[in-house]
């Protein structure tokens, strides 16, 4: 039972992460911005999804005890934000429904606005609490081992680093 929840919460969770516009590629060396949204001023280069943690196991020595305490936590996550997911469809298709009008009301296109981006900050409140989890059940050696093969571009469910302009 618990390994379906999990496969889900992967699939809901990518899912979500991929509704977003893709961002302008990161410099070689810098941290990326956690969100489709370059400005929100949150780097995930120190955090680590459960997708990359999971993809990645083997290679970071993850223990039964790591494991499980992760997929606690996910299991933990995933019935909230399966629920903001669905708020989150309603109030947009309702925005976009009032912006269709010719002649839309600009208070109520404004407070609809203002009922989905709470939904988007409650969402991302909630993976940010869990990546941040995930982090404190990693060893100082997993995170580094993780953040190295992040910048290579060897992590597993990673795309490869860009090619370098060449002189």
């Amino acid at each position: 039972m618990k390994l379906p929840l999990l496969a889900l919460f992967v699939i809901i969770s990518s899912q979500a992460w991929s509704q977003q516009p893709p961002p302008p590629p990161p410099p070689q060396d810098g941290p990326r911005p956690l969100s489709g949204n370059p400005g929100s001023g949150i780097k995930s280069e120190s955090l680590f999804p459960p997708e990359l943690v999971m993809r990645n196991q083997k290679a970071i020595d993850l223990t039964l005890d790591q494991q499980a305490a992760i997929r606690a936590e996910m299991i933990k996550t995933l019935p909230r934000f399966t629920d903001l997911q669905w708020q989150l469809s309603s109030e947009e298709e309702t925005l976009d429904n009032l912006l269709k009008l010719t002649s839309p009301d600009e208070k109520n296109v404004l407070l609809q606005l203002g009922k989905v981006l709470a939904i988007e900050n409650e969402m991302k409140h909630l993976q940010l609490g869990m990546m941040l989890k995930i982090k404190l059940i990693l060893s100082s050696d997993q995170q580094n081992r993780l953040r190295e093969m992040r910048k290579h571009g060897q992590a597993k469910g990673m795309p490869p680093p860009p090619p370098r302009p060449e002189d």
